[in-house]
């Protein structure tokens, strides 16, 4: 029997799984890293973190938002935005990263991949900073100050991944970056290539130069239009991905060079009501449309875990499931 880790190379590399990876079973989420915890408040409670953007997480509601009134706007004029943008630091004392380097050190690397996270990635960052609106808006009216913008997040990321790979050294990275909503990307392929590209391509590569194998982006939305600039930014899995996509189709076309992971959309499947039966339901269609090589079972969620209690896990059993008909 393979090992997690092999099993995962395997699927990605179209070779010879023993069984569908899954879920998220390959990656050892090192989420004590220092930075991680200002990304996140509870539910039903608010939270600025170190950029100075203020996050609520609404009771009754599964997540968190930024709050951009006049208020709490962090950057209100993008063509000033050095005198409101300020990156935090990125903790350097053996204190902060005591935690993530003895979790990292307990993983057993050839089961898994130890891996280094990070939460907004640089369009959520534009948008966060000042609304969506106002960073949409902002790429058409003054590109020039959000290509400075952009380099300035980009900046931060590699400070932030020179730091992990020092106290971590992961072999693996899961980055955050929603780029659409369900039906379509926020913006066109080309400004995507213009503004979002280059920068990727910069941090990925960072992290690729310096002994991470494999980069897994989160974007749980449409983005099937995007997927070629995915692969040239070092993308090997794509997770999150939504049936909207028309998974399968993708991986028909792009399988050899990239990977997806999901086509069980959390909307359908991760709900006050739902049951064993529903979840097992959107498993078997997702396995078998999609097939053994270049994908993986997993919620659209970008963690290891569900809204809704006890969903997460009756995917993975559902998963083992599906491993004794279809293995």
């Amino acid at each position: 029997m393979l090992t997690k880790r092999q099993n995962l190379m395997e699927t990605i590399k179209g070779g010879n799984p023993d069984r569908f990876v899954n879920q998220y079973e390959f990656m050892d989420l090192i989420m004590e890293i220092p930075m991680v915890n200002d990304a996140f408040c509870q539910p039903g409670k608010e939270h600025t973190n170190g950029w100075g953007v203020t996050y609520r997480w609404p009771e009754g509601q599964i997540g968190q938002f930024p709050v951009h009134d006049e208020e709490h706007k962090v950057l209100k004029d993008i063509t000033e935005w050095r005198k409101y943008v300020k990156a935090p630091a990125v903790p350097a004392s053996s204190e902060a990263w005591a935690a993530a380097e003895a979790h990292a050190k307990s993983v057993d690397r050839n089961e898994q991949f130890v891996t280094g996270v990070y939460f907004g990635g640089l369009f959520e960052m534009c948008h966060n900073l000042m609304s969506m609106e106002d960073a949409l808006m902002a790429l058409y009216e003054e590109p020039e100050a959000m290509h400075e913008l952009i380099d300035y997040l980009t900046e931060y990321e590699l400070e932030y991944a020179k730091a992990v790979i020092k106290h971590v050294h992961p072999d693996a990275l899961f980055h955050h970056d929603d780029w659409g909503s369900q039906k379509s990307s926020f913006i066109s392929p080309a400004m995507f290539e213009e503004f979002y590209v280059p920068a990727y391509k910069k941090v990925y590569g960072y992290y690729k130069a310096n002994g991470v194998e494999l980069i897994v982006h989160h974007c749980d939305s449409y983005a099937a239009n995007l997927v070629p600039y995915m692969i040239e930014m070092g993308v090997d899995i794509w997770q999150g991905v939504m049936t909207t996509n028309n998974t399968p189709e993708l991986i028909k076309k792009y399988g050899k060079e990239i990977s997806f992971m999901g086509d069980i959309d959390s909307g359908v499947v991760d709900f006050p009501e739902w049951t064993p039966e529903i979840v097992t339901r959107e498993v078997e269609r997702a396995c078998r449309n999609c097939g053994k090589l270049y994908f993986i079972p997993c919620l659209s969620q970008g963690l290891n875990l569900s809204s809704f209690p006890g969903v997460y896990e009756a995917a993975s059993k559902a998963i083992d499931e599906v491993n004794k008909k279809m293995f």
